[in-house]
C-alpha cells in the first residue's frame, strides 16, 4: 500500500508573483492590502506562524519595508523556511532594476549560447530562467533546507533563508557549455558548435508535410543507423566525410532534400525501434489526448512507494508515479482569482472564520480586534 505524497502536511505561505498566474494546483488565496493596512501586516505574521515554507518574489527589499523579511519572521517561527526569488542577484549591479527572463538570460551568459549562426540570440520562451533556474532552482533549496531542517543540521530543527536568483540558477544549468568553451565541441560562435544546430547531424529537419524530425546521431554506430535510413550508404558519410567541417555545408544540404522526400509520419515509420536518434517534433496541440505521443502529461518524478499525485483525475498508476488523481489535466491551468478558496484555508491553518476573526471589505481581508494570534 502506497503511502501520501511526500509533502503532505508541508504549509506553504506564497506572496503572488506575475508567472504562476495559471500553476494554481492545490492553491488558495487571500486578498491583503499590505501597503495601507497594519492589520494586513499583522495577519501575515500570524500566518507565518503557522507556516513550513514562506516564498518571497519581489525585488529586493519589498516585504523588508513592510515588515515582514526575514529578520521580522523566522524569530516567530524558528522553523519558517523563508525563500527568497529574484530574477537579479541581491547584491549585483542590477539589484535594483526591472527586468524579465531575456534580461537575466542576457548578463548570465547562458542567451549568448542560443540562437543559429548569424542570428541574434534567441530566447528560449521564459523556460530557462523563470521556470529551470528560478522555479526549480528555489523547489531544490527548499527541499534542501526542509531536510537539513528534519535532520537536525545546524541545531534546534531550524528553518533558515533560501535565496536563489535567476542569474546564478541560469549560470548553473549552462556549465556545461561554459566548460566546454574551451574544447573544441563548443569553441565556435554561437550556432558553429556540436550542439547548437552547427553540426547537421544534431538539428532539425522540415518533412514533406511542412512538419520536423530532430536528429541527434552523435556516436558513428547512431550516425551510421541514421544514413542506413536516409538511403545515403556508400556514400562516404559514414567515415571521415562527416567530420570534415568543410563537409558540413554539404551534409546538411543532402540532409535537407532527403527529409524533405517523406512526410513526418512516413520518417516516423523508417526510424522507430532503431538507434539513429531520430525522432518526430511533436507540438502541444497534437500530443494532447494521444497517448501514442506520450502526451499524457504524469509527474515529472515516479516515487513508487510516496507517488506524487496524478495530473489527471483518472490517471492514477502507481508504476508510473501517480498517486490519487486530481481535478484539472496538463493541458489546462485555472487562473486563481484573489480571495479563492482562501478562508477555508485560514479555518484549516488558525481555526478562523469570517464574522468571528475577520472579515472581508471591497474585495479584502481584514482582521477584526478580537482576533487570537
Amino acid at each position: 500500500m502506497t503511502g501520501q505524497p511526500p509533502l503532505t502536511g508541508i504549509k506553504v505561505l506564497e506572496f503572488a508573483g506575475l508567472a504562476p498566474d495559471l500553476l494554481t494546483r492545490h492553491k488558495t488565496s487571500i486578498a491583503l492590502d499590505l501597503k495601507s493596512s497594519p492589520n494586513a501586516v499583522t495577519l501575515v505574521r500570524a500566518l507565518a506562524c503557522k507556516a513550513d515554507v514562506l516564498i518571497d518574489p519581489y525585488r529586493p527589499g519589498v516585504l523588508e519595508r513592510l515588515g515582514l523579511g526575514p529578520s521580522d519572521l523566522c524569530p516567530l517561527n524558528p522553523r519558517l523556511i523563508y525563500a527568497r526569488l529574484t530574477g537579479f542577484r541581491r547584491d549585483g549591479r542590477f539589484a535594483a532594476m526591472a527586468g524579465h527572463d531575456i534580461n537575466y538570460l542576457s548578463v548570465s551568459g547562458a542567451l549568448a549560447l542560443l540562437g543559429r549562426r548569424g542570428q541574434p540570440p534567441t530566447p528560449p520562451g521564459n523556460l530557462l530562467g523563470d521556470f529551470a533556474a528560478g522555479g526549480a532552482g528555489l523547489v531544490m533549496g527548499v527541499l534542501m533546507a526542509l531536510l537539513a531542517r528534519e535532520r537536525n543540521l545546524g541545531g534546534g530543527c531550524k528553518g533558515q533563508v533560501v535565496e536563489v536568483n535567476m542569474v546564478d540558477g541560469a549560470g548553473y544549468l549552462a556549465s556545461f557549455p561554459r566548460f566546454a568553451k574551451r574544447t573544441p565541441a563548443w569553441d565556435r560562435g554561437r550556432g558553429e558548435n556540436l550542439l547548437d544546430s552547427g553540426c547537421p547531424w544534431y538539428d532539425a529537419y522540415q518533412t514533406k508535410d511542412g512538419k520536423w524530425m530532430a536528429v541527434g546521431a552523435l556516436e558513428p554506430r547512431f550516425f551510421g543507423e541514421l544514413v542506413r535510413g536516409l538511403g545515403l550508404e556508400g556514400q562516404g558519410w559514414e567515415e571521415g566525410r562527416r567530420y570534415d567541417r568543410a563537409e558540413w555545408p554539404e551534409l546538411r544540404r543532402v540532409f535537407e532534400d532527403v527529409f524533405r522526400g517523406k512526410t513526418r509520419e512516413e520518417w516516423e515509420v523508417v526510424f522507430e525501434g532503431t538507434d539513429a536518434c531520430c525522432t518526430p517534433v511533436y507540438e502541444y496541440g497534437e500530443m494532447e489526448g494521444d497517448e501514442r505521443k506520450e502526451g499524457d502529461q504524469r509527474p515529472a518524478v515516479t516515487l513508487r512507494e510516496t507517488p506524487w499525485l496524478a495530473v489527471r483525475k483518472d490517471a492514477s498508476d502507481v508504476s508510473h508515479g501517480q498517486g490519487p488523481g486530481v481535478e484539472g489535466d496538463g493541458y489546462a491551468g485555472y487562473p486563481l482569482e484573489a480571495g479563492h478558496g482562501g478562508e477555508e484555508t485560514l479555518r484549516e491553518w488558525m481555526g478562523w472564520s469570517r464574522g468571528d476573526q475577520y472579515e472581508v471589505k471591497g474585495g479584502g481581508l481584514v482582521l477584526k480586534d478580537k482576533a487570537k494570534l
